[in-house]
């Protein structure tokens, strides 16, 4: 199954090491960073869950739930959490979905043939309140990711629905930000009103 931004997340319910879940009411009211991982007792892995649960208060900050995933079963996870809370110097409270069927990971496309048959990619789905997908990354197996990334999508994404801005290249909060060519002269004035700079008619910047 391919999945666009846009989309609604599938739901699904699972086992996972914190209990049951059934996806779209375990959200809530809050986004979802969702991850894969190939598997338990995987070096890059046990490091990316480790640092999930070191930016525990960052996620919480922005209302974000962290939901990882191997096609591992959720007994794996719990012995594997012990080695990830003893290495990483942390304490994992996130849930791990056990999907030792591959049923959650080919519903999201997690699976890539040249990379394997049966474990699951690094592959990222940024999820906001109303279900929607709002961004997809995938990494190969044996490149971690980059959770300073992770963190600055959500800020954009969050800061442009609120904001209705968009955001420039490598922008971080507190930079300048973007007025889309979409919204005309007498609404930006409106939203805007501390003024923007226009660089080119289709190119204006302002401030937060």
């Amino acid at each position: 199954m391919s999945l666009h931004i846009g989309d609604i997340a599938p739901d699904f319910s699972a086992d996972t090491s914190t209990g049951k879940i059934k996806f779209h009411d375990w959200i809530g009211k809050d986004w979802v960073f969702f991850f894969s991982h190939p598997g338990d007792f995987t070096p890059v892995c046990t490091t990316e869950i480790g640092r999930t649960a070191q930016l525990a208060d960052e996620f919480a900050k922005r209302h974000v739930k962290p939901l990882g995933i191997s096609t591992d079963g959720v007994a794996e996870h719990l012995k594997w959490i012990e080695d990830v809370n003893d290495t990483q110097d942390t304490i994992v409270k996130f849930p791990i979905v056990g999907d030792p069927d591959s049923t959650v990971a080919r519903l999201y496309d997690m699976i890539h043939a040249h990379e394997s048959s049966t474990a699951a990619v690094r592959s990222v789905f940024i999820i906001d309140p109303e279900r929607k997908i709002r961004l997809t990354m995938t990494y190969p197996m044996d490149v971690g990711r980059n959770f300073d990334e992770i963190l600055r999508v959500i800020d954009a994404l969050q800061t442009g629905d609120k904001k209705h801005i968009a955001t420039p290249a490598d922008w971080t909060p507190g930079d300048k930000v973007i007025i889309p060519p979409s919204i005309k002269t007498p609404e930006a004035e409106k939203l805007f009103p501390q003024g923007w700079t226009e660089v080119r008619p289709y190119l204006r910047t302002t401030t937060l």
